[in-house]
């Protein structure tokens, strides 16, 4: 029996178990692949780990998966949603940025040119936030076994001396409010993934919110909490806040922040955009007094510029959260108990 070599990387169109095997085809596409759009040089030694400068704040280390499907979808992609993701979380944490490593899980049978897509919209979302990808990891699995590829993502940052954040520091008479429009990434992934066609297209919100995050810190203003709301929306998030303290929160509907397109199409599904996933999203605790300061300070920034005071954190009863209807008429919000559409992130 004769045997074969492994194609190499420039010999095939997609991605080989060969690939995977940790020699030589591994370290070419390490090299032609990620080296090249990280920004690193093709004669930089594939050491086993970055070595980052000493720092004199408290560290924050945050980790997450992306397994969205599709790859693809109108705002956005698996790649700069890895990046905006990770960074988000650290913002949320009142973290800056120190460095991001990405992990991939590659499925054999990927096309080179998906790949390389992926990539170089991860590197341009990371040089955008101003931020390296200083380590990573990649594997091949057989063909079924990842969907194309899936991403896991390391955050690292240092913690701003002024960042007070908890949810033991929310109290009764605290105003809750969000950052923007809420269901957008959730529907514009839909739409890609079910071929659902609207008379505007709706994008996804995936942005990097260090910067919004970063200026309401440096405003002074009295924040008590922040939190990204992605996968379960500004429903899972609220009943996060009030299963970790003695109060409730009460929303009302009239204030929810929801675009015309993104109303529309959770009637015709039958969803509701507080229970749909965001990515450029988040939502604050703030003293009341400074409620109408930090919804003013969010909307002079692009990312911003949708930002309202939705609802007010209350003393009666037991931890509940509820919405207060067009007629007046409370509800409680019941917490997501499943994804209406997993594979969101």
């Amino acid at each position: 029996m004769e045997s074969s070599c492994p194609t190499p990387l420039g010999a095939s169109d997609r991605v080989l178990l060969a690939h995977g095997e940790g020699a030589l085809w591994s370290r070419r596409l390490i090299r032609e692949v990620f080296v090249r759009a990280f920004g690193g040089s093709e004669h930089d030694p594939l050491l086993d780990g970055a070595v980052l400068p000493p720092c004199d704040r408290p560290i924050v280390a945050t980790t997450d998966s992306y397994v969205i499907s599709p790859l693809f979808f109108p705002g956005g992609d698996i790649g700069s949603l890895a990046v905006h993701g990770t960074l988000n979380d650290l913002a949320v944490m009142g973290a800056d940025p120190i460095g991001l490593t990405s992990a991939w899980i590659l499925e054999e049978g990927l096309p080179l040119e998906t790949l390389r897509r992926v990539v170089d919209s991860m590197a341009a979302a990371a040089r955008a936030a101003g931020v390296r990808i200083v380590a990573g990891d990649t594997k091949v699995v057989p063909r079924g076994a990842a969907d194309g590829l899936f991403i896991n993502t390391t955050g690292l940052g240092r913690l701003r001396p002024d960042a007070r954040l908890g949810p033991e520091r929310i109290a009764p008479g605290d105003r809750v409010v969000v950052s923007g429009t809420l269901g957008d990434h959730g529907i514009a992934v839909l739409s890609a993934r079910s071929g659902i066609t609207f008379e505007t297209e709706i994008l996804s919100d995936s942005c990097n919110l260090h910067p919004l995050i970063s200026d309401l810190l440096d405003s002074g203003l009295e924040i008590r909490f922040l939190r990204d709301a992605t996968r379960g929306g500004l429903a899972a998030v609220l009943h996060e806040i009030t299963e970790t303290g003695s109060y409730s929160i009460e929303i009302e509907e009239s204030r929810l922040p929801v675009s015309s397109q993104v109303r529309g199409a959770c009637e015709l599904l039958g969803l509701d955009p507080v229970h749909i996933a965001n990515e450029g999203k988040f939502v604050a605790v703030v003293a009341e007094a400074d409620a109408e300061a930090v919804v003013n300070r969010l909307r002079a920034s692009a990312f911003g510029r949708d930002a309202a005071i939705v609802g007010s954190v209350i003393a009666t009863g037991p931890a509940r959260v509820s919405v207060r209807g067009r007629f007046h008429v409370v509800r409680e919000l019941d917490e997501p108990t499943g994804a209406p559409m997993p594979r969101i992130c």
